[in-house]
């Protein structure tokens, strides 16, 4: 199965160490969202998307690429995230825009990662060491899912 990742990884490399995780295990193609083009969808069979999650939402340059596409009548696609907060759901939003292009979404995965972002940089920041070994574990797991 043809795999890309596009992701968007910001202050500490959170999304991007989830992105390499999940990429090894589906031997995918990762790209920033600057470096994709929404023409080269076509050529992979599952497509990723990842980012950090900004004031409750995935990054601008996720949701601009998003809004570039056409309709994607039925092609697979996955979501993931890091971001402060010990909450989770924060991929439900996304996987709606996901499903008004027609992305059939085969999953989701979310964990923490270091946020020093405005007055949590003045505390030391939120989840620091994430994301640590054991999300980096259920990162794969949740990639292995995908292949069956």
């Amino acid at each position: 199965m043809k795999t890309l990742i596009i992701y968007m990884s910001v202050h500490h490399g959170n999304t991007e160490k989830i992105a390499g995780k999940i990429g090894e295990v589906l031997d995918a193609e990762l790209k920033r969202a600057e470096e994709a083009k929404p023409e080269e969808l076509v050529n992979y069979d599952l497509i990723g998307f990842g980012s950090g999650i900004y004031f409750g939402k995935f990054h601008d340059s996720i949701l601009k690429f998003i809004d570039s596409l056409p309709d994607m009548a039925g092609k697979k696609a996955f979501v993931f995230s890091t971001h402060g907060s010990p909450a989770k759901g924060h991929n439900k939003e996304f996987i709606k825009i996901l499903t008004q292009k027609n992305f059939k979404v085969l999953g989701d995965y979310e964990c923490q990662g270091f946020d020093t972002y405005g007055p949590f940089g003045l505390i030391g920041g939120l989840a620091k060491g994430h994301p640590n070994d054991d999300d980096l574990k259920k990162a794969a797991e949740f990639a292995e899912k995908l292949l069956k």
